[in-house]
């Protein structure tokens, strides 16, 4: 690559190249200027209005529903529904790899060029593009893809965990797709992915992943006492009460990030303990912005006040750390033997 060539410039505009500058030189100013155009910053946070793409929230809600679901037929069951959510990636959402008989595939939401990829580890693709179209029509495509791949899958088509869904193969009404906002929910949960794993990294008993929960369409990460815990009441639409009791079988303290739905009309962050230990609903927590909710049995805290916060990371560990500490301490967990000191990083190995 030439030192004067118009690509040069248009990788470092500002930059005056002459013959004698040596190559390793200019390449090294391209490597920092596209890793500072690369690098996250708080301004990441990005507005997530419900009101805004609400619509959009119930199509793409039903569209990770019936791909979740694809993922549970193929995969063997693992505790408290272990087998069934979906991981962030660098480009949106992904089922990780399914077994299909000695083969097997994944199943990928792109939110970069806004497209799923179904792709098996025979290097077959098929793609279908994340627009505007009905549930129903997302929901005859991936059938018919996967078909043409040899892996015909049947599903349960009425929606996990909400009353009155509609069955995917009859949806006309959820056919909403913002590209924008999209694009910002994704940027949103590579953020709370980032907070919620330096969460979990300070605790050293049970806990499950950090995973996205296509039923209830939440980030989520839960923390084990260790001991058990009373029958879940069940009562969840479109949800068996033996699925929840299995996953409620022990003490947690679960928090997650919804975009908004359910009743909540606003993006939040939540926290709750199975089962409530007594007083928990009037413990003193932080930020000041936290609100316990009646309704749904845990304390919120609305995303805009992370986002908008002076220091996002804080503010949000701050309500991860003193909800959970709120729970334990009530429910009388053993925390000297379930946490580390998270201040003292380990040392590489």
């Amino acid at each position: 690559l030439a030192p004067h060539s118009p690509l040069m410039r248009q990788f470092h505009p500002q930059l005056v190249v002459t013959r004698r500058l040596r190559i390793s030189q200019i390449l090294k100013i391209v490597r920092l200027t596209m890793t500072s155009q690369n690098r996250l910053t708080q301004s990441d946070w990005p507005a997530l209005t419900y009101s805004e793409w609400s619509d959009t929230v119930a199509t793409l809600h039903m569209w990770t529903q019936i791909v979740g679901k694809i993922r549970m037929a193929h995969t063997p069951w693992t505790n408290h529904s272990w087998h069934v959510p979906l991981y962030l990636t660098g480009r949106g959402l992904s089922t990780s790899v399914i077994p299909y008989g000695g083969a097997a595939f994944e199943i990928s939401f792109d939110f970069v060029d806004h497209q799923l990829i179904i792709q098996t580890v025979g290097g077959a693709q098929r793609f279908i593009p994340l627009e505007p179209v009905s549930v129903a029509e997302f929901y005859r495509a991936i059938l018919e893809h996967l078909d043409a791949l040899n892996l015909s899958t049947s599903i349960r088509t009425t929606p996990s965990e909400i009353a009155g869904g509609i069955p995917f193969d009859e949806d006309a009404k959820h056919q909403s797709y913002d590209r924008q906002f999209v694009s910002r929910f994704w940027h949103a949960l590579i953020q709370i992915d980032r907070v919620f794993k330096k969460f979990r990294s300070r605790f050293i008993g049970k806990c499950s992943p950090v995973h996205f929960f296509w039923g209830s369409f939440d980030l989520a990460v839960t923390r084990f006492s260790g001991k058990d815990a009373p029958a879940h009441p069940g009562g969840i639409p479109n949800f068996p009460d033996w699925v929840a009791r299995e996953a409620y079988s022990h003490e947690v303290s679960s928090a997650g990030f919804w975009p908004g739905g359910g009743g909540i009309d606003y993006a939040a962050f939540y926290s709750y303990a199975y089962p409530s230990p007594d007083g928990f609903s009037n413990a003193k927590v932080v930020p000041n912005e936290t609100a316990w909710s009646a309704d749904s049995g845990e304390f919120l805290l609305p995303y805009d006040e992370v986002r908008t916060s002076s220091a996002p990371d804080d503010t949000l560990l701050d309500f991860l750390q003193s909800t959970y500490e709120a729970a334990a301490d009530l429910a009388h967990w053993d925390r000297p033997a379930l946490e580390r000191n998270f201040e003292q990083a380990p040392e590489g190995y």
